[in-house]
């Protein structure tokens, strides 16, 4: 199966496994899936640690590009489809990167693992990965 990892889920698979689901941790270690993380979400994390809020031990390209080969983690760029796509998404929640990701799903036929209640609302391609 194919599956996207929320920002949040890729830095705790880093850091805080414990925060996420057995499941969840089977699923991304499983090498049969192939497990994508967004370059939207390398974009949040360079704001994040910026503007001080996403405290990491190196420069966010080191800490993605190291993590992410170590892991078999794919790249997904974002192309225009994508983002066009954020325009036919329901208004359940107006986080920008978060709708990025949900379309990024909805057009690539992933899945998305995430403990955002907002995104879950959602539904199509969503997996609580605290399950």
């Amino acid at each position: 199966m194919n599956f996207l990892l929320d920002t949040h889920v890729w830095l705790w698979w880093n850091s805080e496994p414990s925060k996420l689901s057995q499941t969840t941790l089977a699923v991304i270690a499983e090498p049969e899936n192939e497990v994508f993380l967004s370059s939207a979400s390398v974009w949040e994390m360079a704001i994040k640690a910026r503007i001080g809020k996403l405290p990491l031990p190196e420069p966010v390209d080191m800490y993605v590009r190291t993590r992410t080969q170590q892991d078999g983690i794919r790249e997904l760029p974002i192309l225009h489809s994508h983002a066009a796509a954020v325009e036919t998404l329901p208004l359940l929640h107006n986080d920008p990167f978060d709708r990025l990701l949900i379309a990024q799903c909805w057009l690539e036929d992933l899945l998305l693992l995430t403990v955002d209640d907002k995104v879950l609302a959602y539904a199509r391609n969503v997996i609580d990965a605290r399950i």
